[in-house]
């Protein structure tokens, strides 16, 4: 009987640890950090559920978006890419 409360404790501890780590961090939740989720040019129009012709007209007005091309393909990074769009610099002009 003495070993059940003895177990019983331990899992209670463990519990107790883990919810005050979580709660330790709750104000300030650790980045992701991962590999960059690319986006070639003709799919962005999936990723912001804008039709072609605005992807198109966004990225003429605007050629400095955040970009990579590799082998003449065009790919855009979907975190700057976000980064980019919600900064204020695009909305000043």
């Amino acid at each position: 009987m003495d070993i059940n409360f003895f177990w019983i404790a331990v899992g209670l501890a463990a519990f107790g640890y883990f919810i005050g780590d979580g709660l330790k961090n709750f104000s300030k939740p650790q980045k992701k950090v991962g590999y960059p989720h690319l986006i070639k040019e003709k799919d962005i129009h999936f990723y912001f559920n804008l039709s072609k012709g605005e992807v198109e007209e966004l990225l003429n007005k605007y050629p400095d978006a955040p970009k990579i091309e590799l082998k003449g393909t065009t790919y855009y990074p979907y975190q700057q890419l976000i980064d980019w769009l919600s900064s204020n610099d695009i909305y000043k002009s």
